[in-house]
C-alpha cells in the first residue's frame, strides 16, 4: 500500500525530520544528520554527527561553535558536508537536497526536499531585498513551502534601506565632534550595514567592537568588500570621532561605550518599526533594516511559489495563517520551538 502523500516530512517540536534519510532541518538538539538553512545560533549548532549546509554556513559554524574542533581523543567526530548552490545531493532512503539562496545573510539557504515525487522547501529566514552581502533569493515552486513569519503582521512594512543609510551618515554629518554607534547582529546585520555603508559612498574608516572582528574577516575571506575597519580598541576617543562605530546590541549601553566620544546610539533592526522597543533599549537613532521578509514580501512569496499547502514557523504564525485561510491557500502552523526573534 503506498505512504501517504508528505507522509515522509513530519514536523516536531525540535525540528523537521526527514524521515526516510532520518536527518533533521535546523534541529534545536544533536541529532546524527542535519541539514543546516543558515549560521545563526537558533538554525545552527554543535553536536550533530553529520551537517549538509553551504561552505559558508559551515566556516560560520565552525567559527561560531567549533563544530570543527578535536575531542579528548584528537578526533574531529562532527562531519561537515558542503552543499553548494544548485547541488543536489542523495541522501538515503532516495532522497535529494539540493540548497537554494535565501537572501538572509552569508551561506543562507532555502531546502528544496524531493523524494517520491514529492518537493518540499523550507526556507529558513530569508529575505526578498537586495543585500550586498549575499545572493538573492530565488523563488522555487513546491508543494509544500515551510516559510518563516518572523514579521507576519501587516504593520510589518520595511522600508527602503537607502533611506535608513542616509539617517545614518546625515546625523553623522550633523554631528561631527561625536561618533554614531550602531548596534547590529554580529552575524549578518552588521556586515550589511557596512556593505551598505560603502554601497552609498561612505568610504571612511569604520570602527568595529572587537567581537565583531572574526566575523567581519570570514565575510571578507568569502569576497565581501567591507572597506577599511579599524578595532574600537586600537584607537583612542579622538580618533572616532566624526565616525561610524559598529557594536552588538548589548553593548549599545554598556561600560564599553564610555570609550566613545559622545555617541549617539542607534540600532539596526526590522523591531525598530516597534517605537517601545527603540525606546527600551534607549536607542535615539531607530534604523528600520531587517533581514527577514517583510509582511508584504511573505504573502507575495507565498503567491509566487503557489504551492499545494503553506507551513508556518517561527514567528507571527496566526496572522500568516489567517491570511493563507482568506485567500483559499490551504495552511498550518508548526509549533517548533527554540527559535527567536534574535535582534534582526
Amino acid at each position: 500500500m503506498p505512504a501517504a502523500p508528505f507522509s515522509w516530512i513530519q514536523p516536531h517540536p525540535h525540528g523537521i525530520h526527514v524521515v526516510p534519510a532520518d536527518a533533521w532541518v535546523d534541529p534545536s538538539r544533536p541529532v546524527d544528520t542535519a541539514l543546516v538553512t543558515h549560521g545563526h545560533a537558533d538554525h545552527a549548532r554543535g553536536g550533530h554527527g553529520t551537517t549538509y549546509a553551504t561552505p559558508e554556513t559551515l566556516a560560520i559554524m565552525e567559527l561560531r561553535y567549533r563544530t570543527g574542533a578535536e575531542d579528548d581523543a584528537g578526533e574531529i567526530p562532527h562531519q561537515a558536508e558542503p552543499v553548494r548552490y544548485g547541488e543536489t545531493v542523495r541522501l538515503k532512503g532516495g532522497v535529494d537536497v539540493t540548497y537554494i539562496p535565501a537572501g538572509h545573510v552569508l551561506g543562507s539557504a532555502q531546502i528544496l526536499l524531493e523524494h517520491a515525487g514529492e518537493r518540499i522547501v523550507v526556507t529558513g529566514d530569508y529575505k526578498r531585498r537586495p543585500d550586498p552581502t549575499c545572493p538573492p533569493f530565488e523563488v522555487t515552486p513546491c508543494d509544500i513551502f515551510i516559510t518563516e513569519a518572523t514579521f507576519g503582521l501587516p504593520v510589518f512594512t520595511h522600508p527602503p534601506i537607502a533611506g535608513e543609510m542616509a539617517k545614518l551618515t546625515e546625523r553623522l554629518a550633523a554631528h561631527p565632534d561625536s561618533c554614531v554607534l550602531v548596534g547590529a547582529y554580529a552575524l549578518g546585520k552588521a556586515q550589511r550595514v557596512i556593505a551598505e555603508l560603502r554601497a552609498a559612498g561612505h568610504t571612511d574608516p569604520i570602527y568595529l567592537h572587537g567581537a565583531m572582528e572574526k566575523m567581519c574577516r570570514l565575510y571578507e575571506e568569502h569576497g565581501v568588500d567591507l572597506g577599511e575597519l579599524r578595532l574600537v580598541s586600537d584607537h583612542d576617543k579622538e580618533d572616532m570621532r566624526g565616525h561610524i562605530v559598529v557594536c552588538p546590541p548589548s553593548a549599545l549601553n554598556d561600560r564599553w561605550s564610555r570609550r566613545l566620544p559622545d555617541p549617539i546610539t542607534a540600532m539596526a533592526s526590522g523591531w525598530m518599526r516597534v517605537r517601545q522597543r527603540a525606546r527600551q533599549r534607549n536607542v535615539e537613532l531607530p534604523l528600520i533594516i531587517s533581514d527577514h521578509a517583510d509582511w508584504g514580501e511573505l504573502t507575495d512569496t507565498i503567491r509566487e511559489v503557489d504551492p499545494q499547502e503553506t507551513w508556518i514557523t517561527h514567528g507571527r504564525e496566526e496572522a500568516l495563517l489567517r491570511w493563507c485561510q482568506l485567500h483559499q491557500r490551504p495552511a498550518r502552523a508548526l509549533a517548533l520551538v527554540g527559535y527567536e526573534d534574535e535582534d534582526d
